[in-house]
């Protein structure tokens, strides 16, 4: 699962993952304890088409990224658009694939809002994307703002490796695995 450093600490790689239907942003980082180091980001991206072949560049990118990067977990952001009835059905089915593509390759993912993410690496629910990437630029010591959906993706893991579902609820504090998903107690931060 994880590496051992030579402090005796664990290592726990963390892939997030912003899903879209034509860009879905990932990036990983690493934690030891405390401390946060970038790993990777970028896109997957789908060409115009049909849904089922766009579904399926999701599904295989995102375990195209785990094969290459051996994440340890896996860290969603849980998207909603109530604007158009349809882009919210297309979002929510590229955010399907993205799921499963974590879940074939028996990785626990756990699912954060916008709002819990940008909490968690801004201080304030409600900030803008642009704050969003200063910050994880700050955080992750980049020297230049990553990409906004590459920035989201580290975020979410960000968010995760600060504590979200983390550590506690990883090392069984109340928590089950269905499937490979978390399923949180109620009561444990992130919980429905």
């Amino acid at each position: 699962m994880s590496t051992a450093a030579a402090s005796g600490a664990l290592t726990t790689r963390i892939l997030g993952l912003d899903p879209g239907l034509r860009v879905t942003g990932f990036g990983l980082i690493d934690r030891l304890g405390s401390q946060l180091r970038y790993v990777a980001s970028g896109t997957i991206r789908t060409a115009d088409g049909d849904l089922p072949g766009r579904l399926r560049t999701l599904l295989d990118g995102v375990r195209e990224v785990i094969h290459t990067y051996t994440p340890d977990q896996v860290a969603v952001e849980k998207v909603f658009v109530n604007v158009n009835p349809n882009s919210t059905l297309l979002l929510g089915q590229a955010r399907g694939a993205v799921i499963c593509g974590a879940v074939s390759c028996d990785l626990p993912v756990a699912e954060y809002t916008a709002l819990q993410v940008k909490q968690s690496v801004v201080g304030y629910g409600k900030a803008n994307k642009e704050q969003v990437q200063h910050m994880v630029q700050r955080l992750l010591a980049l020297p230049a703002p990553a990409g906004p959906d590459a920035s989201d993706a580290l975020a979410c893991a960000i968010c995760h490796a600060h504590g979200g579902a983390g550590l506690a609820v990883l090392a069984g504090g109340g928590t089950r695995r269905r499937a490979g998903r978390l399923i949180l107690a109620p009561g444990e931060p992130g919980a429905r």
